[in-house]
């Protein structure tokens, strides 16, 4: 079992009505081979403050484990509006294209491609339980821009993701190239 919560806890900051963090209940094929594609949202949730992480928290467990899925969040904050107008423009599109079937899905679409643009996060995720975290890191603070980029460490299923500031990808790419640096993905929170 892994349990970030706490921590994640930690890194959520507002500063305005307009900001959102997106949760997803993610069910993935490699957990659960029954699966037709390879992940099926169990459910989303939107954390406009840190209570409403822990007033849905105990239903975010139960369904996990339920269902053996993962729960997610991207640290990268959402802004309504910004979503709104990109799910506007999502929708004409389907419509456009006779997609009247994934209209539905439109939101919650948006709210996982479109993040905001002020105080980005990277993960770096390292699979491997053997690696060494603070080889990497020292690492990454020599590359532009100089300086600690470490915001936090998150224990995974089988390693752990590095949450960072920005850094230049292409000079950490040549020192480690089969790590995977990702700009916009989801972190652990809780994992049965």
């Amino acid at each position: 079992m892994v349990d970030n919560f706490e921590q994640v806890k930690e890194l959520l900051t507002f500063e305005s009505e307009d900001e959102f963090y997106f949760v997803q209940i993610i069910k993935r094929k490699k957990e659960n081979s029954e699966l037709g594609s390879n992940s099926h949202i169990v459910k989303f949730y939107y954390l406009k403050s840190v209570s409403d992480l822990y007033k849905d928290k105990e239903e975010m467990i139960l369904l996990a484990n339920y269902h053996n899925a993962r729960v997610c969040i991207n640290l990268n904050k959402r802004s309504f509006e910004r979503t709104a107008f990109h799910t506007l423009k999502k929708l004409t599109d389907q419509i456009l294209n006779k997609d009247f079937k994934n209209a539905r899905k439109a939101y919650n679409s948006v709210c996982g491609m479109h993040a905001g643009e002020i105080d980005k996060t990277w993960i770096v995720d390292i699979d491997e339980k053997g690696r060494q975290a603070n080889e990497i890191l020292k690492c990454i603070d020599k590359i532009q821009p100089e300086g600690n980029k470490l915001i936090t460490i998150l224990n995974t299923k089988n390693g752990v993701h590095l949450i960072t500031k920005p850094f230049n990808l292409h000079d950490f790419k040549i020192v480690y190239p089969n790590i995977d640096v990702h700009k916009n993905n989801p972190t652990i929170i809780y994992i049965p």
